[in-house]
Formats: structure tokens, C-alpha cells, sequence
């Protein structure tokens, strides 16, 4: 079974709160194995258009990706995202080739 991936590229709006997101969202990481793959790191653009920050999580597989985006200790920390940034996320699976 392949590892699944949140993939989010995100325009951060208001810092400060968007630091209490990044706090908030500890427990569920943890709690569902996400990894950080990237985190906002310096990126250049060389295609398209493209939000100023991307976040890489890796999950163990796409089940558990799912579950983490649906539990409650995510949709709490979501609300405070969803004040502080726009973006967007997709749940993709890994290439088990």
C-alpha cells in the first residue's frame, strides 16, 4: 500500500495566527504519523502560477491521511487556519512503482 501525501500551497494572510496553527496542528500530526516533507521552504517559480508557501505531510497511506484531515483535533486547527490563510490541499497517493 503506497503512502499518501497532503500537498498545500497556501497564502498566509495573518501571521500570527497562522503561528497558533502551526501549534494547533502538532496533536493531529502526531497523533495520525504525518511527516513534514516540506514546510514553507524558500521556492522558485519556473512554471504557472503559484502561492507563496507549500507544505509536503506524508502519511502512511491515504486511510490515515483522510482520517487525520477529518479528525477533530485537524478541524480545530483548521478553523484557525482557515481565518489566517487561503489555500489549497489535495490528498494524493505515492507512486508504489
Amino acid at each position: 500500500m503506497p503512502k499518501a501525501y497532503w500537498v498545500a500551497h497556501v497564502t498566509v494572510t495573518d501571521p500570527e495566527t497562522y503561528a497558533e496553527y502551526r501549534a494547533a496542528n502538532a496533536e493531529a500530526f502526531e497523533k495520525y504519523g504525518g511527516k513534514f516533507l516540506v514546510r514553507g521552504g524558500h521556492q522558485e517559480v519556473r512554471e504557472g502560477d503559484q502561492r507563496p508557501r507549500t507544505v509536503v505531510i506524508e502519511f502512511p497511506d491515504r486511510a490515515t491521511a483522510e482520517a487525520c484531515y477529518d479528525s477533530p483535533e485537524y478541524q480545530r486547527a483548521k478553523a484557525l487556519r482557515e481565518v489566517a490563510s487561503q489555500g489549497d490541499l489535495v490528498i494524493v497517493d505515492g507512486w508504489d512503482g
